[in-house]
């Protein structure tokens, strides 16, 4: 018996996700917890439900189908390209509706032509919730996590700083104290007096005296290293905080960053405004602006309009394993999200698989959904 109700709406759904061409999946409900833990980013994983099996391994109830789709694929070996789509229950803390709730949706693997990928889930996501709540205007926000990686590689940022910066990329509160400690000077004894020391002596700047005091210390203290890291380890990033901690953004660059972040606009627009602020900005965004149109140039050609979707270059979503376009539709005038997706090219590498595989894929939210319907009825 399920845990919750199936909306009405279910089996007709399915039959669109089908003319969809797609083949529908199923995953296990207790999956291990460690790839979402591992890639699924902050805001997931502190609302998972964890558990253990009796030889101690880490297991959750299926918090969504991303990451579980995508193990399937690379443990059947299956070729690509490849269209899954899915309908099942998905557990998860929410701050307003049931802890356990349906989701269903499509994870478009192995589909060379990115750009033709990117506008099908768009246009996939918008087909159904069409379908299924006929008469209602929707509203679409859509963002590009890797035009942000080129504006803030362009701006020549160390890496660290740019992984940082990438990371928080849609998490606007911890975006924006990132770039308050890029514009601020460190603070003293920001790393504690013992650091603050070795920085003072100047053990700091050759990484070889650095190493032998941290293993010297080591020993004197009977701190064992093969339990945590190795002094040359713990050097390398005592190094990395304190060249992060160091650099501090120019004013002119700082500026850059947050007049990029500020874009917001209609698609249709956003071509021209993106190669109008690398211009003026003198940063090189050739490639990222080329992916960029020519996904805006596929989305016309599915008949959606890119006038009617908002560019909203500060846009992200809340998982980790995310690497360019990301989007979310609700009703118009609402915040209630009723699908939202992405592309995950890193994804598939990162859970196992031996060749690179794009992939983009986007979920619906049945109760959302069956609330909008009910409402509107």
């Amino acid at each position: 018996m399920p845990l919750v109700n199936l909306p009405a709406f279910a089996p007709d759904l399915i039959a669109d996700l089908e003319r969809l061409g797609t083949e529908r999946v199923d995953t296990p409900v207790i999956q291990p917890a460690e790839p979402f833990l591992d890639m699924a980013g902050e805001d997931l994983r502190r609302r998972i439900f964890l558990t253990e099996s009796e030889t101690g391994k880490s297991l959750c109830l299926r918090p969504e189908f991303t990451i579980p789709v995508c193990l399937r694929h690379i443990e059947t070996a299956t070729g690509t390209p490849k269209r899954y789509a899915y309908l099942g229950e998905v557990f998860r803390q929410r701050r307003e509706g049931s802890n356990e709730f349906y989701q269903a949706g499509i994870e478009d693997l192995g589909e060379p032509d990115v750009a033709r990928a990117d506008a099908r889930a768009v246009h996939d996501a918008l087909t159904v919730l069409k379908n299924r709540l006929p008469g209602v205007a929707f509203s679409v926000v859509l963002g590009d996590q890797s035009v942000f990686e080129a504006v803030v590689a362009a701006c020549g940022l160390p890496a660290g700083w740019q992984k940082r910066l990438v990371h928080a990329f849609g998490n606007q509160a911890q975006l924006q104290r990132l770039m308050d400690d890029l514009s601020n000077p460190a603070r003293d004894g920001v790393f504690g007096p013992e650091v603050d020391r070795l920085a003072i002596l100047g053990k700091l700047d050759d990484e070889a005296t650095l190493i032998a005091h941290i293993d010297a210390t080591m020993e004197a203290t009977g701190y064992s290293t093969n339990a945590s890291r190795s002094p040359a380890d713990i050097a390398r990033r005592l190094r990395e905080k304190m060249e992060l901690a160091n650099t501090r953004l120019d004013a002119r660059t700082l500026a850059l960053l947050r007049e990029f972040l500020a874009l917001e606009l209609s698609l249709a627009e956003a071509p021209g405004a993106l190669a109008a602020f690398a211009e003026k900005a003198g940063l090189s965004l050739g490639a990222a602006l080329a992916r960029f149109e020519s996904r805006v140039a596929a989305l016309s050609a599915t008949g959606v309009d890119p006038a009617t979707i908002t560019y909203r270059a500060a846009f992200g979503r809340p998982l980790d394993y995310y690497t360019g376009l990301v989007f979310e539709i609700a009703p118009a005038g609402e915040s209630l999200v009723l699908a939202g997706g992405g592309r995950f090219d890193r994804l598939l590498t990162l859970l196992g698989a031996k060749e690179r595989i794009p992939a983009v894929g986007f979920s619906l939210w049945l109760d959302r959904i069956a609330g909008v319907k009910g409402a509107a009825a």
